[in-house]
């Protein structure tokens, strides 16, 4: 799995999925919360399959290091 998930994005999934699992565990939302795991696994795997499958990535451009 190469990544695609870069930093500020990575970071508003892993505090996204935290508030949903939360809000599921106390009750004040439905089970669609628990949601809240898969959007905190792809925080924190710096993955997301939908990125993937949509050609999107939000990670910064990585140097090579060879010079041209």
């Amino acid at each position: 799995m190469k990544k695609n998930v870069g930093g500020i994005d990575r970071m508003i999934r892993i505090i996204v999925g935290l508030i949903l699992m939360g809000l599921a565990a106390t009750g004040q939302i439905g089970l669609w919360g628990w949601l809240g795991i898969v959007i905190l696994a792809t925080g924190l795997f710096s993955f997301c399959g939908a990125y993937a499958l949509l050609g999107i990535n939000s990670c910064p451009v990585q140097s090579d290091g060879q010079s041209r």
